[in-house]
């Protein structure tokens, strides 16, 4: 005959096995799969990009490919047999010199960032290219993150609704400016993080760039790109709802090699290597937030850690930029590679990709 104190214990064993099952379940259904392209670019085609940092397809069915470094906006035609120039290099009007960030609304109408002579200026094109609106920012266009060992000149968390810009633009006070297409600025919100370095401006914006994009049903992520990983979740009218740190064993290592301080002499920018390379929210309103080490977290709409992806082409892909199409297939550069989130391969996950990271404060090029 059990006692009461003897059906307590039972009670208390019972709660704690549950406990321990539900942990295991959690731990398990969050060990890294690996996401295999269910399509891609061809080669002949894709081999005559030089940086693509830009892949998104437009609601006719037809492909856009930013290639930074050619200073060129390329589409591709649905069948993927034939590229073609849509936006080309120029400092003039309708054309793109330096430019730093890409991106495009559901209707395949795209902006583009860049900076011509060192003056910050954004275009709004039409899905085939037309010259829709244009405005310059106000100040010189800076250069604070380092990609790749590729410093960044001007803007380069940029998100393009198909009625505002939305920029991550840390020296107006706030972390998120919203601009009209016409450049008419309509608000800044999003308080700046500590960051331990107020003392130094530059360090301090530098820490508080980030990648903005929209959730379904109105309201907003940003997602830190340099420094601790975190990011923020604001609502439609830009109060703060929640703040989550990204935390996991993939990039314990990256975070333990942040620097704290960046030397530099008295007239040059601090360079910061992201921690963040890409973020984009499917239809179901998670966040995806592709790291510095290949892999990419998934975040419910509540912020919670859902997924570790590790996207698979030819090889391992740390992705450069991230993009759901409508058809809910997630598009990826650099590679140009097109991956349904849904199938999970059984192949296993490559941990040799996972060296000790050290990241060191780079210098002005």
């Amino acid at each position: 005959m059990i006692t009461g104190e003897g059906r307590h214990r039972v009670a208390r064993l019972f709660v704690c096995g549950v406990l321990v099952l539900s942990l295991a379940a959690t731990v398990a259904a969050l060990a890294p799969e690996v996401v295999t392209a269910v399509n891609a670019i061809p080669m002949h085609l894709s081999g005559r990009f030089r940086d693509a940092r830009g892949f998104s397809q437009a609601a006719e069915g037809h492909f856009l490919v930013f290639d930074r470094r050619a200073h060129t906006v390329f589409g591709i035609d649905e069948q993927m047999s034939a590229v073609y120039p849509i936006v080309e290099i120029g400092a003039e009007p309708g054309r793109i010199l330096d430019p730093s960030a890409f991106s495009a609304a559901v209707d395949g109408s795209f902006v583009v960032a860049d900076a011509p002579l060192g003056q910050a200026r954004v275009q709004v094109f039409s899905p085939v290219g037309q010259l829709r609106q244009r405005f310059l920012l106000p100040g010189r266009a800076r250069s604070r993150v380092a990609i790749d060992g590729f410093a960044v000149d001007g803007i380069a968390g940029l998100h393009y609704t198909g009625t505002a810009v939305l920029v991550s633009q840390p020296d107006w006070g706030g972390l998120i400016t919203e601009y009209s297409v016409a450049g008419e600025p309509l608000r800044t919100f999003g308080e700046l993080r500590a960051t331990g370095h107020e003392d130094d401006r530059e360090v301090h914006l530098a820490l508080n760039s980030g990648l903005v994009v929209t959730a379904p049903g109105g309201g907003y992520f940003f997602v830190f790109q340099t420094g601790r990983p975190a990011f923020r979740k604001y609502d439609a009218e830009g109060r703060l709802l929640f703040e989550r740190q990204v935390q996991g064993h993939e990039i314990d290592a990256l975070v333990a090699s942040l620097p704290d301080r960046w030397p530099r002499g008295a007239d040059e920018q601090p360079m910061i290597a992201p921690t963040v390379r890409a973020a984009a929210v499917d239809r179901q309103g998670q966040l995806w937030i592709s790291l510095s080490v290949p892999f990419t977290y998934v975040f419910d709409a509540d912020g919670d850690k859902v997924r570790v992806v590790q996207f698979r082409g030819a090889g391992v892909i740390s992705p450069t930029s991230l993009v759901f199409a409508t058809n809910d297939r997630l598009l990826a550069t650099p590679d140009l590679v097109i991956f349904d989130p849904d199938v999970v391969s059984d192949l296993p996950v490559d941990t040799t990709r996972l060296p000790p990271v050290v990241l060191t404060p780079d210098r002005p090029r």
